[in-house]
């Protein structure tokens, strides 16, 4: 694939800024996210006190989690292992989504906006977008959520009420992932978090040629399912 592309809704991604900035407005409706995700672009809004833009991004580079890559610490796999969680999908979209939004104690404020978990929300009833839950004796204590198109999963977040809770979601996801024949991970960009579990970052031509083959692929993510160790 081309860094750039034909889109009536997006200008070239090489006009996209140093901090990967491609543009600002537009909608956040299914179609339009669903072109942005099959052409390397994801919405974060920017929030600012009482100000909100729309803003669409396609960083270089572009941080992924090669399925095969996944590190899982000793501590981690005994956790995994001990039967303290049980793992979901797709069972608490909209909780999921709202645990992701609420405050941390290390971030002042939110991007996942009002505005994108009716978004997200709609492409969860639309069969886009998905989650994973962890649960302690019933109540909901990590999750993620991201969206799937073809062998291509982007991760847009996730959370946790327990040590761990976060860490375990992304373990069975990417076990889901291999399991149902994904072949790419999108998690946009690098964190200390994501560096730990093992991510690696690609050059934005390459990762959209990763792209471009992974949403060929004809896999599909699955509906709801209770998750075995």
């Amino acid at each position: 694939m081309s860094a750039s592309f034909n889109s009536v809704y997006f200008p070239p991604i090489s006009s996209a800024d140093e901090d990967g900035l491609l543009m600002f407005g537009g909608e956040l409706a299914p179609e339009w996210l669903l072109e942005a995700y099959s052409h390397g672009i994801f919405p974060w809004p920017i929030v600012d006190q009482h100000l909100e833009l729309l803003a669409w991004f396609s960083p270089d580079p572009r941080a992924v989690l090669e399925l095969d890559d996944l590190y899982v610490s000793k501590r981690l796999a005994r956790r995994i292992r001990s039967g303290q969680f049980q793992v979901t999908i797709n069972t608490a979209f909209p909780q999921v989504i709202a645990g992701c939004a609420a405050p941390r104690s290390y971030e002042s404020g939110t991007w996942v906006t009002d505005d994108l978990i009716a978004a997200y929300c709609q492409m969860h009833d639309l069969g886009h977008s998905h989650s994973v839950e962890v649960w302690q004796d019933d109540q909901l204590v990590g999750g993620l959520y991201g969206i799937a198109i073809g062998g291509m999963f982007a991760g847009e977040s996730m959370f946790h009420r327990q040590r761990d809770a976060s860490k375990v979601a992304l373990y069975f996801l990417v076990r889901h992932l291999k399991q149902r024949g994904f072949s790419l991970l999108d998690i946009q960009q690098t964190t200390s978090h994501s560096q730990r579990m093992g991510s690696t970052e690609l050059p934005r031509a390459v990762f959209l040629q990763r792209v471009a083959q992974a949403i060929a692929d004809p896999v599909t993510f699955g509906d709801k399912l209770e998750v075995t160790c």
